[in-house]
């Protein structure tokens, strides 16, 4: 116990130090000792009796934990004392679908990707498409005017979006953490928010009061977000508590959002309707390195390594975080069974309007890229820009009854 101690008091500020101590573990004793009475029981038992039934199972982590990974980590703890078994409780739930793999494990403080490393980094290897964290380093790179052509055609794109997640160092993550650091949370970022400036300058909407009437038209805006449903999020309590401490900040341009305590600590997004994302990445990296400096000057930082990037809630969106994407109607090249092909080597990916857990209906689709790990955000952002024009090329050679060519494979990452 001293020695994880030491390593949680080492090299962090006294804000930090308080939020990790005071508002988490002081705060919340008696979780502690359910889970140290919890940890008695299991050692009444051999790690052989707890391994989960992962035979059905099509995700990461079912892929990668075997019976011996799982006796090694079992009885380990982080300083924050989260589990092995907690961090892959939503992946034995949920064992996924035939044709779609899930990440299927969570972590709860930054600490588990180290604590758990012997099965995080078989996991992060596999999703991120052979990123090995322990020989790789992740680049980060926020420098927009490295962007170039990044105006669509508005007659196909509908509009554009850049969003990252980011996370408060000394905090647990949203799967573990006590109502007290959750709540700190929402102190921290909220009060840095407050020292936007300029076209950035903006209110915060908390979900436990807003009216009514605040609340339908953050609905009619699709700013909104709502209490998980899923039970990938909901079986990693992501839910607890709802609504307590979880909330809306957007400029008053609307064009860009910071969510507090949804999946993540905070959720930042630049929008807007139309094809510019040159612009929209240019108001992203303002925003964001604003918003990391106001942290910086209260004497908070957020989680990064030099192998993994941003340290995030899910494995999958390590690294950057970032999803650019836009809406875009294709209604030749989404009938052309190519079409699949041309996205995967492009290293893209289309979901429904409508998020993550919806299927594409009609020819509008939201497309994005497919890698956060291993690529800077503006290499990331480059690649949206490269093969969202590529397949408005292919829609108008369509349109004009011209053929289409499968481009050649996009290397994920520099070695």
């Amino acid at each position: 116990m001293a020695n994880s101690f030491t390593r949680m008091m080492s090299g962090r500020n006294p804000a930090v130090i308080m939020a990790s101590i005071g508002a988490g573990t002081l705060a919340t004793g008696y979780l502690l000792t359910d889970s140290t009475a919890a940890a008695d029981r299991k050692r009444l038992y051999p790690p052989s009796a707890d391994f989960p039934d992962l035979r059905k199972h099509n995700n990461c982590m079912a892929a990668a934990l075997t019976p011996t990974i799982y006796s090694r980590l079992r009885d380990k703890t982080t300083p924050s004392n989260w589990t092995v078994d907690q961090c892959i409780q939503t992946g034995v739930d949920n064992p996924g679908h035939p044709f779609i793999k899930t990440v299927g494990m969570v972590a709860g403080d930054e600490e588990s990707y180290e604590v758990f490393a012997e099965l995080f980094d078989p996991v992060i290897k596999d999703r991120h498409n052979g990123y090995d964290p322990r020989t790789m380093k992740h680049p980060t790179d926020l420098d927009s005017s490295k962007v170039t052509t990044g105006m669509f055609d508005e007659r196909y794109v509908l509009s554009s979006r850049v969003r990252t997640g980011r996370s408060i160092r000394g905090l647990s993550l949203p799967p573990a953490c006590t109502r007290s650091e959750r709540r700190e949370v929402e102190r921290v970022v909220v009060t840095a928010l407050s020292g936007l400036k300029g076209d950035l300058a903006g209110r915060y909407y908390s979900l436990g009061d807003m009216s009514d009437r605040e609340q339908q038209q953050l609905i009619d805006e699709h700013f909104l977000f709502d209490k998980p449903v899923s039970p990938l999020l909901t079986a990693a309590g992501m839910a607890r508590d709802w609504p307590d401490a979880r909330g809306i900040w957007h400029n008053h341009e609307k064009n860009f959002l910071i969510w507090i305590n949804e999946e993540d600590h905070t959720r930042i997004i630049s929008m807007e309707k139309g094809g510019n994302m040159k612009r929209v990445f240019e108001r992203f990296c303002r925003g964001l390195k604003q918003v990391e400096h106001l942290i910086h000057e209260r004497g908070w930082e957020f989680m990064w390594n030099e192998r993994l990037g941003y340290i995030l809630t899910c494995p999958s969106n390590l690294g950057t975080g970032l999803r650019a994407g836009v809406h875009i109607r294709l209604p030749f090249l989404s009938r052309d069974p190519r079409f699949k092909k041309i996205l995967d080597n492009l290293r893209l990916q289309k979901r429904g309007t409508g998020g993550v857990d919806t299927a594409a209906t009609g020819d509008t689709f939201d497309i994005s890229n497919l890698d956060r790990l291993g690529k800077s955000e503006v290499e990331l952002v480059q690649l949206v820009i490269d093969g969202v024009n590529y397949l408005i090329e292919c829609e108008k050679r369509l349109e004009r009854g011209q053929d289409i060519k499968i481009p050649s494979p996009i290397p994920q990452f520099r070695k």
